[in-house]
């Protein structure tokens, strides 16, 4: 097997990539479409699609609080700066089975009309790799495609997140297929190979938070300078689970993400009001409820959380915004885990504030 100082240097590389770009990119090689569920059911995430590109096939399914029909969650990310990931690599295909899909497209490639020089090279040299042992330092070229491994081991290949919108960060995971043995992590090198984190983040990714709709004291319409009782039952607020896995032969990974409420935040829509506590964040009780219902007998007091309005809505309304903060951690295969940014979700509610009438005697 031929080394090489540097992979990213070297122009035997350089002609890999561009022949698998050819083989991969002019055809279909788009990754990651999910099929469908509702609420609570499973939501499956394959890497498969038309059958013509060279993406992995391994299924990531997802179960528990998921949106419907694969898409994405109604979470927020409290944290700006953080996304999903935008690709990895998963288990992709047998020894057997990528021989005969790659050497396939090979050779449908090479016989394309027009298909010569740099792109007939780098075809030329992407099919030494895989059967001639052709390599470079750190990763290894195959002998026949590792048939005589086949059951012992699966090529992995780049999937991409169909959610994520930037193109290019979607196609960033553009190395070759390689071989992982049956139990084994995957090279090193490979920073973006599947694991029990990026499944939790995944997870996040399909989380569908509850709609709650908050309790208010008066209900939906109020006074100018009377203030509002906002609350949460614990009975119609509690924590919520996404699981992802992944199965395959000889590779079984899976994460499960929690989402626990901690506080409700209240925006009135309108600078002419305030809110208790004057943050505007009504934090969780230690019932795990939040604010405190209205009764008889409370009219002279301060809520604990809730919204006085000092104009009146005219012949229209507020739109109150009620925002819950969720704390979201995750655990995994290997007793992996950790802690994700906070997700936020709020819903909208109309309320009208009038004057109070007075009468002149």
């Amino acid at each position: 097997m031929p080394v090489r100082s540097t992979r990213r240097t070297f122009v035997g590389v350089t002609a890999l990539t561009l022949a698998f770009s050819v083989i991969a990119f002019t055809q279909a090689a788009y990754a990651g479409k999910p099929v469908g569920s509702d609420k609570g059911a499973t939501t499956e995430e394959t890497g498969g699609g038309d059958g013509t590109g060279i993406y992995a096939t391994a299924r990531i399914t997802y179960s528990g609080s998921v949106a419907a029909n694969g898409s994405k969650g109604n979470v927020t990310s409290a944290d700006v700066n953080w996304t999903p990931p935008p690709c990895w690599y998963a288990p992709y295909l047998g020894a057997k089975d990528f021989k005969k899909k790659m050497s396939g497209d090979i050779e449908s490639q090479t016989n394309a009309p027009g298909m010569g020089g740099h792109a007939g090279a780098a075809l030329s040299e992407l099919k030494r790799h895989y059967e001639d042992e052709y390599g470079w330092t750190d990763t290894p070229g195959y002998k026949d495609y590792n048939v005589d491994k086949d059951g012992e081991g699966m090529f992995w290949a780049a999937v991409e997140n169909p959610d994520e919108p930037d193109l290019l960060k979607r196609n960033s995971c553009n190395d070759l297929p390689f071989w992982v043995d049956n139990g084994e992590a995957p090279p090193p090198q490979y920073e973006q190979a599947i694991t029990p984190e990026i499944l939790a983040a995944l997870a996040y990714q399909h989380m569908q938070l509850p709609d709650t709709e908050v309790s208010l004291a008066p209900e939906q319409t109020t006074k100018v300078n009377l203030p509002t009782w906002a609350w949460l039952d614990k009975a119609v607020f509690d924590e919520v689970q996404a699981t992802a896995a992944i199965n395959v032969p000889g590779f079984n990974l899976q994460a499960t993400t929690t989402a626990r409420p901690v506080s409700l935040t209240l925006e009135p829509g309108t600078d002419d009001a305030v809110t208790y506590p004057a943050s505007g964040e009504c934090v969780i009780n230690n019932d795990d409820s939040i604010g405190e219902p209205y009764a008889r007998g409370k009219a002279n007091r301060t809520p604990p959380c809730g919204i006085k309005y000092l104009r009146s809505s005219g012949n229209g309304t507020y739109n109150l915004q009620a925002t819950i903060t969720w704390d979201i951690s995750w655990t995994g295969t290997g007793s992996a885990g950790g802690d994700l940014p906070d997700g936020t979700f709020g819903n909208g509610q109309a309320v009208t504030v009038q004057e109070i009438q007075a009468v002149n005697r």
